[in-house]
């Protein structure tokens, strides 16, 4: 195939945007690769998972093998201010926060796509692993990648149409094995880095360091309370505890105890045993669907609450406010505010929103005479 097309290639350093690029130099397009450079805390520049000196210099390598232009877009600010500050705002909220969808909504499909059709490109593409089709009535989709392990339509769920038309996933047909197979044919000099998996800006540290250092307010003590009030002990901070958590709790009880639920407004950590843990339903705001022409009726579908989770089977409410109420078939375990709540019919992403709340949430009375 050949192709007139100019196509913006978001390179990282790593194998699968390398693997992107090879693949659209192959296929004919004028490729033209682009990596963002990302806010680091002063003094870990060298440790930031996307845009060390090293990952520069490994993708400058692949696009001069590849024979393609390579410029490096400096959003440290911006980066900073939208990912970064609502990172350390969540948490200082008591939420549990996914910057990479946010990444992704304002820097690499806001930021990197204004840069890209400023450069006359016609498309942007990623090394994510997933698909874009166009459906019989002109509308784009967005599926799932062949290789499910790998499938990350999860944090992409934040597409709209003018953004989905103009993105490509080259890899989205391949699994993990055959894209390093293809470095290796491709003679690409990252063909054996390792994937990475931590958040960039963490440098490879625990988030809490993170949050002490930046956000000291997001750690401030409270209770630890039981569903029925009964105060077990102190917390150091919501932001220390996730949904679902049992080690490091800090209490002593007869029986496993685990994070249930956070009482933001009055600053407990609600912990309670396995069968207090879960919920049947949740609340998701700011839900973007991918196709426009959003759903007036309830309807059945496959949900994930998490990048990671399973899909759960659940009956899906869209609301006129932009919110969407989720019920599901049964209880679920690790429903988080903060994270994101994405749903699928099949290998097809309908769109998704941030958790609110699990639905209906617990208000506490404290029993101070339980205390113990």
């Amino acid at each position: 195939m050949t192709s007139s097309k100019r196509v913006v290639v978001a390179m990282s350093g790593g194998v699968d945007s390398s693997v992107a690029a090879a693949l659209l130099v192959e296929q004919g397009y004028e490729v033209i690769g682009m990596m963002l450079r990302l806010w680091s805390e002063p003094g870990t520049e060298a440790n930031n998972r996307c845009c060390t000196p090293d990952s520069i210099a490994l993708a400058r390598q692949v696009a001069s093998k590849l024979g393609i232009a390579f410029y490096v877009l400096d959003v440290r600010q911006p980066f900073h201010d939208i990912v970064v500050n609502n990172f350390l705002t969540d948490y200082s909220r008591g939420i549990t926060p996914n910057p990479c969808i946010n990444c992704n909504r304002s820097i690499r499909f806001g930021l990197l796509l204004e840069h890209a059709l400023a450069f006359g490109a016609d498309q942007l593409a990623t090394g994510h692993y997933a698909q874009v089709r166009k459906d019989a009535d002109g509308k784009f989709q967005l599926l799932r990648a062949m290789d499910r392990e790998k499938d990350q339509s999860y944090v992409l769920h934040i597409l709209n149409q003018q953004q989905i038309s103009r993105s490509m996933f080259p890899i989205g047909e391949y699994t993990k094995g055959h894209v390093r197979q293809l470095a290796n044919q491709y003679d690409l000099p990252v063909a054996s880095r390792r994937d990475s998996q931590d958040l960039c800006f963490l440098a490879g540290e625990d988030y809490r360091s993170f949050l002490l250092r930046n956000s000291p307010e997001a750690l401030k003590p409270g209770k630890i309370v039981t569903k029925a009030g009964q105060i077990l002990g102190n917390h150091p901070g919501l932001a220390l505890f996730t949904i679902g958590q049992r080690k490091g709790l800090g209490v002593t009880s007869g029986r496993p105890m685990y994070v249930i639920s956070k009482d933001i407004p009055n600053n407990y950590l609600v912990i309670g045993t396995l069968e207090d843990l879960g919920s049947s339903s949740l609340v998701s705001k700011n839900f973007n669907w991918i196709n426009p022409d959003l759903p007036n009726e309830p309807f059945q579908a496959q949900v994930k609450i998490r990048y990671k989770s399973a899909d759960a089977q659940g009956t899906i409410f869209p609301r006129s406010d932009n919110t969407v109420f989720i019920e599901f078939a049964q209880p679920m375990r690790d429903i988080t505010p903060g994270q994101a709540a994405v749903v699928y019919q099949d290998r097809l992403c309908l769109g998704g929103g941030i958790i609110e709340q699990s639905d209906p949430p617990i208000h506490l009375t404290l029993n101070q005479e339980k205390q113990l």
